[in-house]
C-alpha cells in the first residue's frame, strides 16, 4: 500500500474498508481504525455502511465488485449471515459459525474470521478481570455470544450457562462449546445469576432507550461482575442498575479495544 502523510487525504489510490451493520450509529470502529492506518503510513480509510438484513446479499456483492475495497468489519445483525460470502473461514469463525471481519486476498478470494471472543478476553484482562476460573451467565447465543462463550471456555472458565429466548439456539451453542472444550461445564439455563460470578449481556437489548432489560435487576447484587457488550450508550441501563446494586461493571468498549489492533493486523498482515 502507498504511504501517506499522517493527515487523512483520500485519493484515487486510497484503499477502502467498510464497517457493515444495521444500525451503524453506534460505530466506533472506523474512528479507531483510521488513525491506526495513518500511523502505519497506509493509504486506506474505513467508513460505516448501514445495510438492512434483506439487502445483505446485494450489498456484499457490491462490495466485492468495488476493486479498491479490501475488507469488511461486520457487526449486528450480519455476523452469521455473512459467513456464506467468505471463501475461507479461519478457525474461530468455523468454531463459532459467525464472523466479524473479512479481507480480500491478492487472488480475489475472501478470508473471514471471528475476533469478538479474542477482544472480549483481552478486554477483560486489560481491566483486571481474569476469565480463568469464573462462572459465566451468558445472555444471548447469537454471533457475539457464541464467540465469547468459546473464548472464555478456551481461557479457562469453570462454568458457562447460556440463556437465549430461542431455546434451540442456546442448546446448539452449548453443544458446540462442550464439544470444543469438554473440560468446561456448559449448560442451558435461566437468566438468573445464582451460582455465577459474571453476567454477560450479549443481546442487543440496551441499544434503544425503551429496550427491556435482558435480566431482572433485582437478581443482581454485590460480588457480581456485570458486562455489557453494547457500546452505545457506553454505560447502558443494565450497567447502571448493576452498579446501583453494588456490582462491578465492565463496558462494551473494552471488547472493541481488545481487538482493534487485531483488525488492522488481519487486514494488513
Amino acid at each position: 500500500m502507498t504511504a501517506v502523510a499522517p493527515s487523512l487525504v483520500i485519493t484515487g489510490e486510497t484503499r477502502l474498508y467498510a464497517f457493515l451493520g444495521h444500525p451503524v450509529g453506534q460505530a466506533r470502529t472506523p474512528h479507531l481504525i483510521n488513525p491506526m492506518f495513518r500511523a502505519r503510513g497506509v493509504d486506506a480509510v474505513m467508513y460505516a455502511a448501514d445495510v438492512a438484513p434483506a439487502d445483505l446479499d446485494a450489498a456484499v456483492a457490491g462490495f466485492k465488485a468495488i476493486r479498491n475495497l479490501d475488507g469488511l468489519v461486520v457487526t449486528v445483525p450480519h455476523k452469521a449471515a455473512i459467513v456464506k460470502h467468505a471463501d475461507t473461514v479461519l478457525t474461530a469463525g468455523r468454531e463459532v459459525g459467525a464472523v466479524n471481519i473479512l479481507r480480500r486476498e491478492a487472488d480475489g478470494r475472501w478470508t473471514a474470521d471471528m475476533l469478538d471472543g479474542f477482544g472480549f478476553v483481552n478486554g477483560m484482562r486489560a481491566r483486571g478481570h481474569e476469565p480463568a476460573g469464573r462462572s459465566f451467565l451468558m445472555l444471548g447465543a447469537g454471533g457475539a455470544g457464541a464467540a465469547i462463550a468459546h473464548a472464555v471456555a478456551g481461557a479457562g472458565a469453570r462454568r458457562i450457562t447460556v440463556f437465549d429466548v430461542d431455546d434451540g439456539r442456546a442448546a446448539a451453542l452449548v453443544r458446540r462449546v462442550s464439544q470444543a472444550h469438554p473440560l468446561v461445564c456448559v449448560e442451558v439455563g435461566a437468566p438468573v445469576p445464582d451460582g455465577h460470578d459474571t453476567v454477560v449481556n450479549c443481546t442487543p437489548l440496551g441499544m434503544k432507550a425503551d429496550d427491556p432489560l435482558p435480566i431482572d435487576p433485582a437478581t443482581l447484587g454485590p460480588g457480581l461482575l456485570v458486562i455489557d457488550i453494547i457500546m452505545k450508550p457506553p454505560v447502558t441501563r443494565l450497567l447502571k442498575e448493576a452498579a446501583a446494586r453494588g456490582c462491578a461493571v465492565h463496558e462494551g468498549a473494552h471488547m472493541l479495544d481488545g481487538q482493534i489492533g487485531a483488525f488492522v493486523t488481519f487486514f494488513l498482515g
